[in-house]
Order: C-alpha cells, then structure tokens, then sequence
C-alpha cells in the first residue's frame, strides 16, 4: 500500500501546466510526465495555509539520507526550468524530484538509479515555502 502524498492546491495547478506542455511536446511516451501525472492522480489536494510544515511541496529544501548508506544530501525540489543538479537543484520530474514531492519527514522514498534502487529517508525539511508564509513560492 502507497502512504498518503499531500500537496498544495497551488503547487497542482503549477504541475498540472506542466504536464499538459509536456504532452503538446509529444511527451506522452516520457516516463517522468507518467510518473508525475500518476502522483498528482493520487495526492490529496489541500491549501497552502493546511500543508504540514513537514511536508515537501515545490521548492522546499530537504535532508536526505541513504538508509543503506547513511550518506547525507541536501536538495531543493524545483520545476525544470530552475533546477540545477550541480547546486543541488533537483527538478520534480528527475525520478527522486518525484519521489519526494508529497511525502513527509520520517518517510522512506524509493529512487531508482541504474545500479537498482536506492532507500532515501526524509530526515528533515530544512525549508518549506508555505511554512515560511510564502503561499505563491
């Protein structure tokens, strides 16, 4: 059984857009725009003054741990256009970009990379836009 995502009314529209510019590029057969459209299918939809302040929504920054490695990492969950993986800028659509949007502190997501699959812990949101009373972030 899927744990229960949660993501802004706001943050929806925005990906939503996303998407529907992803499938008029011929996008369809793309696996992130799958992904993601699949996510956003089973979210529950609340306002950006009701997001836990532990949840990721777009443009939190999150600490991360590998719970087999115990390596740390720090991202920023971006759309495309802003990410940037060299400053730790991970856009929504990459397939841990996806993985987090939604989940919560304490949560174990599952990102798949070439050598098999990787079991990353959300230690900690760092910052979250709607928690810092940036509704429009």
């Amino acid at each position: 059984m899927q744990r229960q995502i949660y993501i802004t009314a706001h943050d929806k529209t925005r990906l939503e857009r996303l998407l529907m510019e992803g499938e008029a590029s011929d996008a369809r057969d793309r696996k992130d725009i799958q992904a993601m459209a699949a996510e956003l299918a089973r979210a529950e939809v609340v306002s950006p003054r009701e997001i836990p302040a532990n949840v990721v929504t777009m443009n939190s920054k999150v600490h991360l741990v590998d719970v087999d490695t115990e390596e740390d990492m720090h991202y920023v969950l971006t759309f495309p256009h802003d990410a940037d993986a060299s400053e730790g800028r991970i856009s929504v659509l990459a397939p841990v970009g996806t993985a987090l949007l939604g989940y919560a502190e304490g949560d174990v997501i599952e990102w798949p990379v070439p050598a098999g699959i990787r079991h990353l812990r959300i230690e900690k949101i760092l910052y979250q836009p709607e928690a810092a009373g940036d509704y429009s972030a």
